[in-house]
């Protein structure tokens, strides 16, 4: 004979079940609705201490930025992460200081952009030079999406420079002053004229006001004139490069210490949300 008490406990241990089981559901909904997007940093941040400094520097940056403006903010030095499915969770990549180098990684990385993905990319992750560690191997991401190709050169040490909006009714320099300084950087030269590339709107270049630009030693990185381009992004694409993210360091005492911040800049810092914002968005869209 079946108890009755039986199955009144039987009955009780079943909807206790059902109820965690809701409570658990509920608290995952809410706590994905705690941010409006999801980004996901790579970097290497190996050899050059100041690419490191910036690596370490820019993480604490966007998850305390994340944790006020409601979005999700993870790293990852796995660059074998970088695949469709991992990526899948993601709306918005950035690449702190590197590129992807295998075959897998890169395909994976251009699908993603061209279904529609997010993509900030910040100083080194932009360079190439044959020969060198990083050769001009990937003709889709140096010529097509970032249009500037191989490395030129650079200005040394890292220093302030003035900016200028070149493109004041883009959307990523809303609230930005036609002017403003920079944190100090070692600024990057492209062998690719960004102007003559109808794909590519420039939206930041160094003011003419900065020149000269560069302490030295050697003649050549110093900048006396020219158009140097320090922000652009490509109309194909939901994405921005800005050529910040070179820590001046303690090179000559040899201590290899930090000796400025790359978000130093109240107005560098607002371009940066300003534009990972509407990254987010747009990528929530696809």
């Amino acid at each position: 004979m079946i108890s009755i008490k039986h199955n009144r406990k039987d009955f009780k241990i079943i909807i206790c079940f059902i109820i965690v089981v809701f409570v658990n559901i509920f608290l995952v909904e809410a706590q994905t609705k705690e941010w409006n997007f999801k980004v996901i940093a790579f970097y290497t941040a190996k050899e050059d201490p100041a690419h490191i400094s910036f690596v370490h520097e820019a993480n604490e940056w966007f998850s305390i930025q994340g944790k006020h403006l409601k979005f999700k903010y993870d790293s990852t030095n796995n660059w074998n992460n970088l695949n469709e499915k991992f990526l899948s969770e993601y709306q918005v990549v950035i690449f702190l200081d590197t590129r992807p180098d295998s075959l897998y990684q890169r395909i994976a990385f251009q699908k993603y952009m061209e279904r529609g993905g997010g993509w900030m990319g910040f100083h080194f992750s932009a360079f190439a030079l044959t020969p060198s560690a990083f050769n001009q191997d990937w003709n889709w991401y140096h010529e097509e999406f970032l249009g500037s190709g191989e490395y030129k050169g650079n200005t040394w040490r890292s220093t302030n420079a003035q900016l200028k909006v070149t493109q004041q009714n883009h959307p990523f320099t809303k609230n930005i002053p036609a002017n403003f300084s920079a944190a100090a950087n070692e600024w990057y030269s492209w062998k690719n004229d960004l102007s003559k590339n109808t794909n590519i709107e420039v939206l930041l270049s160094i003011d003419s006001t900065s020149f000269p630009l560069g302490t030295g030693p050697k003649p050549y990185e110093i900048w006396h004139s020219g158009d140097y381009p320090v922000a652009w992004t490509n109309k194909n694409y939901h994405m921005l490069y800005f050529n910040i993210g070179h820590n001046d360091m303690d090179y000559d005492g040899g201590t290899n210490q930090t000796l400025s911040s790359s978000f130093s800049s109240e107005m560098q810092n607002r371009f940066i949300l300003n534009s990972l914002l509407l990254l987010g968005e747009a990528a929530r869209k696809n």
